[in-house]
């Protein structure tokens, strides 16, 4: 082995480390009992009273159902939107149709944060402060979802459509019945991404949310997580567990499928 490969493996080991260490300990607080928090012992009893506690102090029950309401009301509201706007751009010639494409394209560079401050502000002008579809609305036409559907959609050979279009379907039915079934790969694709982008966004959902029958797991735990509560680490890492455990193990059990999807998608 040369120095340089030896060199890259240990850079790579150390870097893993680096990354893994912080869900480790996370893990060993959460399944040990507080006072084994900074000290490593083998014969440390495991316990799950820690989650317990988590789910006792905080209405964790409301805050999953309303992450639940958030994430599927944004997929399909992205699938819808998404869909029909990229079946434009890839099949229907119009003006201003190039121009229309850039700003797609544009959105893609354009950070979500920096318009929260106009977000706030249409959202408050509609009087939705406080309210799931607040969340939603900022992320339901996703110049990414257009982008990446547009390009499937080029690759359908025309001669599918103009065989649809025959046989006397309708526009839309061509686009239900010969576009969509064969862009389900990028449909998984990006519904992997959607969800766990929104599952784990925070800083705009906490602008927006007031209260427990709003907010989503990512700021009830920062909220649980407070200084002012004092809870001990050991039930805050078994809350955060808690709250990440759905991603994780949905990765675990399909990785491979969330693998497939995206090289059959294009995404690299």
């Amino acid at each position: 082995m040369s120095w340089d490969r030896a060199l890259n493996t240990f850079a790579a080991w150390a870097l893993a480390l680096l990354w893994v260490l912080p869900l480790a300990y996370a893990v060993w607080t959460a399944f040990h009992p507080a006072a084994y928090e900074a000290r490593f012992d083998l014969l440390a009893p495991l316990t799950l009273e820690n989650f317990g506690k988590a789910w006792s102090a905080a209405p964790f029950g409301r805050y999953f159902l309303n992450t639940f309401f958030l994430v599927t009301a944004i997929l399909i509201g992205q699938f819808i939107l998404c869909t029909l706007a990229a079946y434009a751009f890839a099949r229907y010639q119009f003006p201003g149709r190039g121009v229309l494409f850039g700003l797609v394209l544009v959105q893609l560079m354009v950070m979500p944060d920096i318009l929260i401050v106009e977000n706030y502000k249409l959202i408050r002008m509609l009087d939705l402060i406080d309210t799931i579809p607040a969340i939603a609305l900022p992320y339901i036409a996703s110049g990414f979802g257009i982008f990446l559907l547009r390009q499937t959609f080029l690759s359908v050979p025309k001669e599918l459509e103009e065989a649809a279009q025959i046989e006397g379907m309708s526009t839309l039915g061509v686009l239900m019945k010969v576009y969509v079934p064969l862009a389900i790969p990028t449909y998984l694709a990006y519904g992997l991404v959607s969800v766990s982008h929104h599952w784990n966004n925070f800083l705009w959902p906490l602008i927006i949310t007031n209260s427990v029958e709003t907010r989503p797991v990512t700021v009830g735990l920062s909220v649980f997580a407070s200084i002012d509560s004092g809870v001990e680490w050991s039930v805050i890492n078994a809350a955060t567990l808690m709250t990440s455990g759905p991603l994780l193990i949905a990765f675990l059990l399909f990785q491979r499928q969330f693998v497939q999807s995206f090289m059959r998608a294009g995404i690299k």
